[in-house]
């Protein structure tokens, strides 16, 4: 079921070159039968003492469909490639976006290395199943059909011999051949934890370097080496151990189909070219059974991978998109009600743990709650200031108001409109975010402030480099916004990618932004070029400012302050900071770094 839904999918739009391919096929199949038929009426003609011209006559008929074979299958190998080429790249791209729509609980269980071995290697390894599997068995079946049909014409006892022959090595290949697929699909995963462990080590290699694990790394390399290394011994050794086998029966056959023309031959029945004629046809079947074979092997391949991948796209994100409401423009009111909050783990880790709000009848372990019945309103165009300690759930909020996340419990809304309601596509519309950690492409300056949006115009750009103070920066670029940055960032400082983050901010115009640990990278005169570009940000628009220090909200209008989850105190900043009995005022005076520590 699985491979036909491949082959429909991704074959059917390409119908039209799979035709023209089919039609070649057919075409060559005919000259492959029609060409021993010439060369056996050559040995009967020349044993006969027919005419010299005859004999050319025959000679270059035999030439000229050798020649046009060749150039058939010439052809022919350039349409599988391109078909196979053309559906495999759907199927990654497929794939790939099917990926991106998944929730974060499924990216934080994979490596982007894993990841990127299932969408290019998996698919990589189905493109000769798309480009000629499907093609070979049609056309080997064929071809074999018109030796059955010529030899019986022949002497239905030569006939009879063959068929037998071939269905008992079709047979020997049905009973076995699902033996090595599970052997491919370990091979498979083992490669792909392999590449997952490359990606991060690499990724990381300052840091792996600077702290001396090089011969750890190493090591850890070698171990998943030599997992890696018989699997992919036996499931290979498997697949070429089950090719060797038909070979030597198909060998075996053939002798026995040579020995029953001889017999005919010493009666009579047949003659010489006959003969050749039904070697030669023996000797063509084991083409196509070879392929068979290739193709049974290459089968054992994509079938793992095809698992692989049919488990990757019956994986469903946990944020469904079903939403149809239309938020209000301008500004949004943010509301919490009772939400409550914890992350996904992964399955089967054991038995219910401490972090329940209510009893549960259920066994498995379930994590701590990371929100605690958080409610809190927050009117249009008004900025609140989230403060708390490292893990006390001040990300988490922001990661729920762009739905990377939903919430356990409670309701969340913008704009009076609950969150679960509205399209996926329009949250992240509305809502922007900036955090410590940028993340820029190699691609030019323009790809990666508009985030490959081709619709911005260059002008717009621009300006927003120009209000958050890079315009001197954006004047020395060799190529303007045709500049490449390189991998990662490298060669720009903290702060200018910080400063980047917020001109991405400023094109996508948002009605709420979210600043998480902004301005906590950067040096003091680029957070006072960061600070202007805020202020201008901010007007009109409704913010969360996520800081540990003073200054990062100090524009706030309400301050909430957070702990282990819970809000243990909230209110307008300047009522706050007048309490001498709030938190937040003996946070002002116990010194605003130290105590959040």
């Amino acid at each position: 079921m699985l491979y036909r839904s491949i082959l429909t999918t991704y074959l059917k739009p390409l119908w039209h070159r799979s035709l023209f391919l089919l039609i070649l096929l057919l075409v060559g199949i005919g000259l492959r039968l029609l060409n021993p038929q010439v060369l056996a009426a050559f040995i009967d003609t020349a044993i006969a003492g027919a005419a010299l011209s005859r004999l050319m006559q025959l000679a270059l008929l035999f030439l000229g469909i050798a020649l046009a074979t060749q150039l058939l299958t010439i052809v022919e190998t350039y349409l599988a490639a391109d078909v196979g080429l053309r559906a495999t790249n759907r199927l990654r791209t497929d794939l790939a976006l099917h990926c991106l729509r998944l929730d974060m609980s499924f990216h934080n269980t994979q490596t982007p290395g894993a990841l990127i071995e299932r969408i290019d290697g998996d698919v990589s390894q189905l493109n000769n199943f798309l480009s000629r599997f499907a093609i070979d068995v049609l056309g080997n079946g064929i071809f074999t059909i018109g030796v059955f049909i010529a030899l019986f014409r022949i002497n239905w006892r030569v006939g009879g011999v063959a068929i037998a022959f071939v269905f008992l090595l079709l047979f020997t290949l049905n009973q076995i051949g699902s033996i090595v697929v599970p052997y491919f699909q370990a091979e498979r995963a083992s490669s792909a934890t392999l590449f997952g462990f490359l990606e991060e080590r690499l990724s990381g290699t300052e840091d792996v370097r600077s702290s001396g694990a090089s011969a750890y790394t190493l090591h850890r390399l070698y171990e998943r080496s030599q997992d890696l290394f018989p699997k992919f011994v036996k499931a290979h050794s498997l697949g070429l151990g089950l090719f060797s086998a038909w070979s030597i029966l198909f060998t075996i056959g053939k002798g026995v189909m040579l020995g029953v023309s001889i017999v005919l031959f010493l009666s009579n029945a047949l003659t010489i070219g006959t003969v050749y004629l039904i070697y030669r046809y023996i000797e063509l079947l084991e083409q196509p059974i070879q392929q068979v074979g290739r193709q049974v092997q290459d089968l054992q391949q994509a079938g793992a991978s095809l698992i692989r991948i049919g488990e990757l796209f019956a994986t469903q994100s946990k944020i469904q998109d079903g939403g149809q409401a239309t938020l209000p423009s301008g500004s949004l009111s943010v509301s919490f009600e009772n939400v409550a909050f914890r992350y996904a783990i992964p399955e089967g880790e054991g038995k219910m743990g401490k972090g329940e709000l209510s009893p549960s009848s259920s066994n498995e372990i379930q994590p701590d709650w990371v929100l605690r019945d958080i409610s809190f309103s927050l009117p249009p165009g008004t900025v609140l200031g989230l403060i708390g300690r490292t893990g006390s759930g001040k990300t988490t909020i922001a990661r729920l108001l762009l739905r990377l996340y939903d919430s356990t419990q409670g309701t969340i809304s913008l704009g009076e409109i609950n969150l679960l309601d509205t399209p996926l596509a329009t949250v992240r519309e509305r809502v922007g975010m900036v955090t410590q950690e940028i993340q820029l492409f190699h691609a030019s300056v323009r790809d990666n402030l508009t985030l490959f949006e081709p619709s911005i115009a260059d002008d717009r750009i621009q300006e927003a480099i120009t209000e958050v103070g890079l315009g001197d920066w954006y004047r020395s670029l060799p190529n303007g916004l045709d500049t490449l940055l390189a991998p990662g960032g490298s060669g720009l400082s903290a702060g200018q990618a910080q400063l980047l983050a917020f001109v991405r901010v400023f094109l996508k115009n948002p009605s709420l932004v979210i600043l998480d640990e902004a301005s906590s990278r950067l040096d003091p005169a680029t957070e006072q070029l960061l600070e202007r570009a805020v202020d201008r940000l901010l007007v009109g628009r409704t913010a969360i400012v996520i800081a540990h220090r003073l200054t990062t909200v100090k524009r706030a209008d309400r301050i909430m302050i957070l702990e282990k989850g819970r809000c243990i105190e909230s209110g307008q900043r300047e009522e706050l900071a007048s309490n001498p009995d709030s938190r937040f005022a003996q946070l002002l005076q116990m010194g605003w770094e130290d105590a959040l520590v």
